[in-house]
């Protein structure tokens, strides 16, 4: 799966969590661009976005992803 399929899936997750058609997230996309975008919210979105692409993040992964670039490097890097 290329980068930018990647980022088709992870628009559509966002867009489906936050409630939001408006949202298009980008590399450098963090929770402070996102006014929903809180702690439990968080816990949602990962939630969301394991079971659309199929895969667990650690909790390694969790604490160290600064932004939805970072996200989607662990993505690829865990699909293949």
């Amino acid at each position: 799966m290329s980068r930018e399929e990647v980022f088709a899936k992870l628009n559509e997750v966002f867009q489906d969590v936050f409630d939001d058609e408006s949202i298009t997230v980008t590399d450098a996309t963090t929770a402070d661009d996102i006014e929903e975008w809180d702690s439990l919210e968080h816990i949602n979105l990962l939630a969301a976005v394991e079971q659309e692409f199929g895969m667990k993040f650690n909790m390694g992964q969790v604490v160290s992803m600064k932004n939805v670039g970072e996200m989607a490097d662990i993505i690829i890097s865990q699909i293949g």
